[in-house]
């Protein structure tokens, strides 16, 4: 049996799922999809492109675009520094101005800045009381030299869910261009880029039963004659990413996306179920209040503040894997910038908690859940702020 914590931190990662494991098998050893896709002159090369080129496609038919608009990547994080910087290194005469939010992931986040240092003036959008990014707000911090707007789709902290639709309409308009962090949004949300106004996007594998170690990014046509490449050195994936690439994990990853195609609908309604089981057991419990918008979101991911000092991811650790802020914020020991940014104090966000449920939760784990938090509140004397 095992003495492992119930899980709760999906958004954090989730486990590969079995079947995308035996579809990574098939690219190792000798008698495996093992050659360099980039090698065309013979077959174990061509083998290994049709199986990179196969998994392109099924990426591709989950989110809504055509094959050859995807970049393979090491991920989210790679895929929006390429994005961010190799639109902002095109950047020549007036248009360098570049927008974002103070909700966005530290990859977001901390390579604005970097831009921002560099020269580029940035607008962070603020979101509103209920942890959202309104297009209203978008439209007025368009300036004549906005070149960039660069938003989630869902909050990794909160699980809100923003209007890119909208959103990309007005960016568009502008003549801007729009890029969406979609890590969290991939296999939870349905994503049509043949019908968003939309011009860049960012993909993870490891968020939607994957490997970790790969991603992608959809390069539209406005945005393609403008990206600069980030990494040199062969002109691997159109030239804007080089490098040999990982078959076994590009496999993997079109896997992960071929089972979010086939089993999202039934997945979502079911993982909707349990999540609303959550919150209400939780939101009956005295000093809980949810963080962010209770309409607009993903079901797949809560975010409580606890009014109860101490209260925090750590007290729970023993029976519940859950996070106090974001993985991206690990190398910190501050208050989550997330909450801080909805208004809350140091004190609210440290006392908060994000609970993450995913394709292996089942309604138990949701009972536990429920039953040890109420336990912890039980054991622990009140204070108000």
């Amino acid at each position: 049996m095992s003495t492992l914590p119930c899980y709760f931190d999906y958004a954090a990662t989730t486990p590969v799922d079995e079947r995308v494991i035996q579809a990574m098998v098939t690219c190792l050893g000798r008698e495996g999809t093992f050659g360099n896709p980039a090698s065309n002159s013979h077959a174990y090369g061509n083998q290994a492109r049709q199986a990179v080129e196969l998994a392109r496609r099924q990426v591709a038919e989950l989110i809504g675009s055509d094959a050859d608009g995807l970049v393979w990547t090491s991920g989210a994080t790679e895929s929006n520094n390429l994005a961010i910087k190799g639109i902002a290194q095109s950047a020549h005469g007036k248009r360098r101005h570049l927008i974002t939010s103070t909700l966005e992931h530290k990859a977001v986040i901390d390579t604005v800045r970097q831009l921002e240092q560099a020269g580029f003036p940035v607008t962070w959008l603020e979101p509103d009381s209920q942890g959202l990014i309104q297009p209203q707000a978008v439209s007025q911090a368009l300036r004549e030299d906005t070149l960039l707007v660069s938003l989630m789709l869902v909050n990794n902290e909160l699980g809100t869910l923003t209007d890119i639709a909208s959103i990309g309409q007005r960016v568009r308009e502008h003549g801007a261009l729009l890029h969406v962090d979609a890590a969290q949004g991939a296999g939870k949300v349905s994503i049509d880029l043949k019908a968003l106004a939309v011009d860049l996007m960012s993909f993870s594998a490891h968020k939607t039963y994957g490997p970790k170690g790969i991603g992608a990014l959809y390069v539209g046509e406005r945005a393609r004659p403008l990206l600069q490449a980030q990494m040199h050195g062969g002109g691997h994936e159109q030239g804007f990413r080089s490098g040999t690439l990982a078959t076994h994990q590009i496999v993997g990853m079109g896997a992960a996306y071929a089972l979010a195609s086939a089993e999202m609908t039934e997945e979502v309604e079911r993982i909707g179920r349990l999540s609303a089981q959550l919150r209400d057991g939780l939101l009956q419990l005295p000093g809980v209040s949810l963080n962010g918008d209770l309409q607009q979101r993903v079901p797949h991911t809560l975010n409580i503040c606890v009014d109860k000092p101490g209260f925090n991811a750590m007290s729970l650790s023993g029976e519940l894997a859950v996070s106090s802020t974001s993985a991206c914020n690990s190398a910190s020991s501050g208050a989550s910038h997330v909450l801080l940014a909805l208004g809350l104090t140091p004190a609210q966000a440290g006392s908060s908690l994000r609970l993450s449920l995913g394709r292996y939760t089942q309604g138990a784990d949701v009972e536990k859940a429920i039953a040890v938090i109420a336990a912890r509140l039980n054991s622990q004397p009140a204070t108000f702020w």
